[in-house]
């Protein structure tokens, strides 16, 4: 077998292991971004632990058959990079709050469990808050409900202690 058709095996091999690794996937057409601008998004993306990759629109589209997942040709046109994460929310949610300020990156799709999810759908994930914001609401939806409980109690208490006297 030739070398480049070894090559391009083994990076789809790569693609599909990280598809298979990701919960959350988001594909972006970088065209437009000055490198400090996209550095700045793979630092960002990083920081929450999202591998942000350029990669061949040919070989994605490979990956993703092998994989089992439909749905993603359409993303896969033009230039292409990918962020791929086992955090659900935090690609798309990293990726359209940097698109507040730099309007030349284009979100054109991406995946959820192995699931095509177009731009607005993706814009809706983006919306969703933290799973540590959430947790707190939560708790604070507990806490309101023991403290409403505590109240009602303590009221009965002292209703009881006013007809004993």
């Amino acid at each position: 077998m030739k070398q480049v058709i070894v090559e391009k095996q083994a990076l789809v091999s790569e693609i599909k292991e990280k598809i298979a690794a990701s919960t959350s996937i988001v594909v972006t057409d970088y065209r437009g971004l000055r490198v400090d601008e996209v550095t700045e998004l793979r630092n960002k993306l990083r920081n929450e632990g999202v591998e942000y990759k350029v990669l061949k629109n040919n070989l994605v589209r490979r990956a993703c058959a092998e994989s089992g997942i439909e749905g993603m040709e359409d993303f896969l046109k033009g230039p292409t990079a990918v962020a791929f994460s086992a955090d659900a929310i935090a690609p798309a949610k990293i990726i359209f709050e940097f698109l507040k300020k730099h309007k030349n990156l284009e979100v054109k799709g991406g995946l959820l469990d192995g699931k095509a999810m177009n731009v607005e759908q993706l814009d809706a994930l983006a919306k969703i808050p933290s799973k540590e914001i959430l947790l707190s609401q939560l708790v604070g939806v507990f806490v309101t409900a023991m403290r409403n409980f505590i109240g009602a109690v303590d009221v009965l208490r002292e209703k009881n202690e006013e007809s004993e006297a």
